[in-house]
């Protein structure tokens, strides 16, 4: 069996790839990993589970409790929460496991499963390895060691964990927020209560589109992977700035009024120089990973201060803010942590945030957002491809020693294999667009050559 968990959870598509009997497996596996672990040592074990409004996440939501209770594990249903939210409640309520059923930005069909460790963090690498063997041996045939009796979990619905998410968010912003119009769009997904009911409690005059989730309807067009209607609705509506989540709102991408992207590197710089300004930016220090825009390091030096690059995933950024007490970190994609307020990225607490930032200065989002200056970038997306060989293809390492060379010290190549789809990013940054485009279009054509 190759590698279940990718850099965010298992995932795949839901009753192909990722089964009720895989999500029912995995829950059982991680309920014995964690008290081999010593976690539920003395006490009973409580998880609290959530998901998105994915039509598949109603049977994989039913797996996984089914597999806990099973286990002898309390379950609290929070219902459709977005990940960060399960990630607070299960930090507050003091529970010992946190389960979000979520594919993120993914299209519908597919789903995932997010297990989280004690206080809302992300399982270890070890973690996780280690429930993938427990979930194998028993899958092929070793027995479980099942309680009986009142041995087994119960199950109770928490629907109190929206307000108590909602005004965890309105509790941490520095300011209000009133007199700010802002457009958000909720990408028909897991925030399409939270955000607006956060935003318009914190004084914002509230527009919002994408907030009638279907079940089948998920990031379909919108969101933050598909920003053309945000920005047209943030023009129509007058409204000074936008705000657009994915489908667990963990990320946050921004428009400004003229209709024009904010991204995750500009929310961070944004965001950092708000934090300097109250005393919250620990140490001076940002964290992004490599996929950042080199704008954005070039804007942190000049305001004077430091970056500290990971390799790309949240989980690395995180990494590194806990290793070091760093309080501002994420990716170009809009997951931004803040980790005095979160243990996740959040995608409503970053929006928050930068609506707080306009309100408090009376500076447009365009204006505070020109403190960096983005150098074109292309992304490619090559499909199809075997990315477990891409660190080891003389071809395509050929191709990328000769694109370096092009570029010299005015660009860069970053190949990178996704950790949740088959496919291998291509990233090209370079002085002008034409060559970054012409850089990036060769390097897929020998990644597809290479590995395909």
């Amino acid at each position: 069996m190759g590698r279940l968990f990718g850099t965010d959870g298992v995932r795949g598509v839901a009753n192909a790839d990722l089964t009720a009997e895989m999500a029912l497996g995995l829950s059982v596996a991680a309920a014995h990993v964690l008290a081999e672990a010593g976690t539920f040592a003395g006490h009973r074990a409580t998880a609290v589970v959530g998901r998105d409004p994915r039509a598949s996440g109603e049977f994989l939501e039913a797996a996984v409790v089914a597999g806990l209770a099973s286990a002898g594990v309390d379950v609290l249903l929070v219902g459709v929460l977005p990940t960060p939210a399960v990630a607070y409640l299960t930090g507050v309520l003091g529970a010992d496991l946190g389960v979000m059923l979520s594919a993120s930005h993914n299209a519908m069909p597919d789903n995932g499963v997010k297990f989280l460790a004690r206080g809302g963090h992300k399982l270890d690498d070890e973690l996780e390895e280690r429930i993938e063997k427990i979930y194998d041996e028993h899958r092929t045939g070793a027995p479980w060691d099942r309680p009986t009796g009142a041995g087994v979990g119960r199950v109770r619905h928490y629907s109190e964990g929206f307000d108590q998410y909602v005004a965890h968010l309105i509790g941490v912003l520095p300011n209000r927020l009133d007199g700010l119009k802002i457009v958000l769009d909720e990408a028909h997904g897991a925030a399409s209560r939270v955000s607006p009911e956060a935003f318009s409690r914190a004084g914002a005059e509230v527009v919002t589109i994408g907030a009638d989730p279907t079940g089948l309807n998920i990031n379909d067009g919108c969101g933050s992977t598909h920003l053309g209607l945000l920005k047209a609705a943030v023009v129509e509506h007058g409204a000074d700035f936008g705000i657009a989540h994915d489908g667990d709102a963990d990320r946050c991408l921004a428009v400004d009024h003229t209709g024009e992207e904010v991204d995750g590197d500009q929310i961070m710089a944004v965001i950092a120089l708000a934090m300097r300004e109250r005393s919250a930016l620990r140490s001076d220090t940002v964290v992004a990973t490599v996929m950042s825009n080199l704008g954005f390091k070039l804007a942190m030096e000049r305001e004077g201060l430091t970056l500290v690059q990971t390799a790309v995933g949240d989980r690395y950024v995180l990494e590194e803010m806990k290793e070091h007490g760093y309080a501002l970190g994420g990716e170009q994609s809009g997951h931004v942590i803040i980790l005095d307020h979160a243990t996740t990225g959040d995608g409503t607490l970053t929006g928050l945030m930068l609506a707080s930032r306009v309100a408090d200065t009376g500076r447009t989002l365009k204006d505070l957002a020109s403190v960096m200056t983005r150098l074109p970038q292309v992304l490619i997306n090559v499909p199809d491809v075997d990315r477990t060989r891409v660190g080891t293809s003389a071809d395509l390492a050929a191709a990328v020693a000769e694109a370096e060379r092009e570029l010299g010290s005015t660009g860069r190549v970053l190949l990178r294999p996704s950790g949740t789809e088959p496919l291998v990013r291509v990233m090209v940054e370079a002085a002008d667009i034409d060559q970054a485009r012409s850089v990036a279009g060769r390097l897929a054509d020998a990644v597809k050559s290479a590995l395909g």
